[in-house]
């Protein structure tokens, strides 16, 4: 198997399936092996019998359906960890970054590149539709504020589209605590520690209005950056 796609998926019913057809209708046209994985975070809504009428109809594609909601890191955890692929993706279920991004991932991986993840912070980085403005205050606050305490260098550690090697999958995931939103920064800063290469990929990304991440959550997730660095100082994975 040489690709997994990981779709952490929230009450997702109305949007999902458009995504899964076009994640299909691309890997499809691929000559490697892929698998698809949806994992339900306890969705409330019916997105799991909407993805269970596809994954009946699509033999690539399956889904794990929790029952408790536990967080968007825990999902993406979850479904790394129980991936195939010799490289693995996590992407969002609005779509807001098209699959047909990976034809730019594939190169890094050949220069030895462990982790490639999208960016909009760099050069030749596109949106569509624009952020309210307290996002985007609070994104570039934050970022700063990241890079600060964990990622120096890294411009853009929150975007829903990354993708790893089998073994950095492996060696990262099996170290990641934070449930939240804040696992992707823990993810990279895991990834640094163990020494695997970083390359941010610039992107065309589309905001999605409905976006699950809301304004109280911002506050929550600064704190939560200074318990990832703390985590650090004291060793919390060094053998985790």
């Amino acid at each position: 198997m040489r690709l997994s796609v990981i779709i952490p998926a929230y009450n997702e019913a109305k949007r999902i399936t458009s995504t899964l057809i076009s994640i299909r209708d691309y890997l499809s046209k691929q000559s490697y092996d892929w698998e698809v994985l949806i994992v339900s975070d306890g969705s409330k809504d019916n997105t799991v019998e909407v993805v269970n009428k596809f994954t009946s109809e699509n033999k690539e594609f399956r889904l794990t359906d929790n029952k408790k909601n536990n967080g968007k890191g825990y999902v993406v955890r979850q479904g790394v960890l129980s991936a195939k692929g010799d490289y693995r993706l996590f992407t969002d279920a609005d779509n807001s970054t098209a699959i047909n991004h990976l034809d730019k991932f594939w190169p890094y991986f050949n220069q030895g590149y462990g982790v490639v993840i999208a960016s909009i912070a760099v050069k030749g980085a596109t949106l569509a539709n624009s952020e309210k403005f307290y996002k985007r205050w609070f994104g570039k606050f934050g970022n700063l504020w990241i890079q600060l305490w964990l990622l120096p260098g890294i411009w853009d550690s929150r975007r829903g589209f990354k993708m790893f090697t089998k073994k950095a999958a492996e060696d990262i995931f099996s170290k990641v605590i934070e449930s939240g939103w804040t696992f992707d920064d823990e993810a990279l800063a895991i990834a640094r520690k163990l020494k695997y290469k970083i390359k941010e990929v610039p992107i065309h990304w589309i905001n999605d209005p409905e976006s699950k991440v809301k304004l109280r959550d911002y506050p929550q997730t600064l704190l939560e950056v200074l318990r990832i660095k703390i985590n650090f100082l004291r060793g919390v994975y060094n053998n985790k």
